[in-house]
């Protein structure tokens, strides 16, 4: 009986008991509500045999005889069977509404009743009740860990997004703290093992870093840990934003939208740096985890502030993409230009004229989305494709209609990566604060650069074509050339999907798909996974041909 109890629980004990008695057994309220019955958990359908009879009727007339009699147990013969009514001891049902009367066990037993069976069951009550008592312990557990997790979610939307006091004053209910600065670190478990691994990631740092369950991917967990100790490279490193990345809130980030990365830096950088240190000057987390637990991949951003969670978070999955790739399965973000930040003041005015009919929309009825969460959910669906319905928590038909809308007030086909790639560029421009914008060379005034009526630009090839956005996307592109190259604008010309991608190149998918990862490893980004480097490298793409075309008019 105590096996069961620790092993089985209240469903394990009922099965037993079932079977000593050769009939039926549950527990009820005392308006004869079935709780649980037969080893049925008590959330789960309630079946009772035909030949058993009527339970809640047997049930509640044994409660009034009970009650009327101040009995302790209560027997009633029902010509082939006999119910056996014990009240069970302990603290009673908070939901029922007659709070001085205790659940009961019943038990219907084919008659005669077997000898010894009302003792077993007098003894059965006190392991029963501590099972149902643990058991609601533990819902209340799960409960309590469940509105953690979703307050921790909410907290990390809420920095993604750029709402840095709003979010410092929820997470002030929960712990630890949020650090500033970071280093955000994306952990790909392995299995079902999340739970775990946050335990794991929670020792490993005393406790220090802001431990998330990633609302998109079922087996990322994301820490926002606090930023010293660490050292500025890693065992490898991926490509960074670089100093003044783009503030949060852009397409291409974290659960809510970072910017997307830069360019390349150069392929495969190699370890460098002191060691970092833990909150005990030993390992620090990223690598701890990375050791401690197997097949567990790791990557981790730069140091950003605070506000730039969702650049960090960008970094950090691309990172985690190269360290798939590595011995280690532990990577560190480098460092490379963003391109919003090289684009100038033509590049903010080409944006601004772009999203106007989108942050001017009004809508028709007040329950239609206006034009901030028409943007947040453009950003989301750039950075997630179609598991952006799990980050903004909405139906895919919803979102099918929102980005219908979008399309319609932008202009634009958005089923088309070159209109997908100018739309990210220009939310990502929008999320830079303006003086970062760096205004063109030799402008220190920040006027409009000559030849545009009123310092427009008009279309996205102008801005492609400036000097500092060719040098990024040389940068960009600098790692690949010949037949990877060629991979990638096949990949990129197809609209970023495989199969076509395949059938152009003459080969098979899976064949495709190993380029592709093999690209990753050069390029140091996220390819086939959202949020995907593709608007970075179709926009450096088209500023090479706008560039060439030029030089030959």
């Amino acid at each position: 009986m105590q096996r069961l109890a620790r092993k089985g629980g209240t469903a394990g004990l009922l099965r037993w008991l079932a079977g000593r008695a050769d009939g039926w057994a549950g527990i009820a309220r005392s308006d004869g509500t079935v709780l649980s019955a037969s080893g049925v958990a008590p959330s789960g359908p309630l079946t009772v045999p035909a030949d058993v009879p009527d339970v809640p009727r047997l049930v509640a007339e044994g409660v009034r005889a009970l009650t009327e009699r101040g009995a302790l147990a209560y027997s009633h013969d029902t010509g082939a069977h006999t119910v056996l009514l014990f009240p069970l001891p302990g603290p009673h049902d908070p939901h029922a509404e007659d709070r001085g009367a205790a659940p009961l066990l019943a038990v219907v037993t084919p008659r005669p009743v077997a000898a010894g069976l009302a003792t077993l069951l007098a003894d059965v009550l006190m392991p029963l009740s501590l099972c149902r008592e643990a058991e609601a312990v533990e819902r209340k557990r799960r409960r309590v860990d469940l509105a953690e997790s979703r307050g921790r979610e909410a907290v990390l939307h809420l920095l993604m997004t750029g709402q840095l006091s709003i979010a410092q004053q929820v997470a002030g209910a929960l712990r630890p703290r949020l650090p500033d600065p970071v280093r955000v670190c994306v952990v790909e478990c392995p299995g079902d093992s999340r739970d775990e691994v946050a335990r794991v990631c929670a020792e490993a740092d005393g406790g220090r870093s802001w431990i998330v369950r990633c609302p998109v991917y079922a087996r990322h967990l994301i820490l926002v840990m606090p930023a010293e100790g660490g050292r500025e490279g890693g065992r490898g490193t991926a490509p960074d934003s670089g100093p003044g990345s783009a503030p949060n809130g852009g397409p291409n980030g974290g659960p809510n939208g970072g910017p997307n990365g830069g360019p390349n830096g150069g392929p495969n950088g190699g370890p460098s740096g002191a060691p970092s240190g833990g909150p005990d000057g030993g390992t620090a987390t990223d690598e701890a985890v990375a050791a401690l637990v197997d097949r567990c991949v790791v990557g981790v951003s730069e140091r950003v502030p605070l506000a730039d969670t969702a650049t960090g978070y960008r970094q950090a999955f691309h990172a985690l993409a190269v360290a798939r790739e590595v011995p280690g399965r532990h990577v560190r973000f480098g460092a490379a230009p963003e391109p919003a930040l090289v684009v100038g003041t033509a590049g903010r005015q080409w944006a601004e004229a772009l999203l106007t009919p989108l942050l001017t929309h009004v809508p028709r009825r007040a329950q239609d989305p206006g034009s901030q969460e028409l943007a947040a959910t453009a950003a989301s669906w750039l950075a997630f494709s179609s598991h952006a319905t799990d980050h903004l928590k909405v139906h895919r038909n919803t979102l099918a209609a929102r980005l219908r809308l979008i399309g319609e007030l932008l202009g634009l086909d958005l089923h088309r990566l070159a209109d997908q790639a100018a739309l990210d560029l220009a939310l990502r421009i929008r999320a830079t604060p303006a003086p970062v914008c760096a205004p063109e060379a030799g402008r220190r005034d920040g006027g409009a650069a000559p030849g545009h009526a009123n310092g427009a630009a008009h279309d996205l090839d102008e801005v492609l074509r400036r000097p500092a956005v060719q040098e990024w996307a040389l940068r960009q592109l600098a790692p690949v050339a010949g037949a990877a190259e060629e991979t990638l604008r096949t990949w990129l010309r197809c609209e970023g999907r495989l199969g076509p991608t395949a059938a152009e190149l003459g080969i098979s998918v899976p064949g495709t798909r190993k380029r592709l990862t093999r690209l990753e490893t050069v390029l140091q980004r996220s390819l086939l996974r959202p949020p995907s480097a593709r608007y970075d490298l179709w926009l450096a793409l088209r500023a090479r041909a706008s560039a060439a075309a030029e030089a030959t008019s």
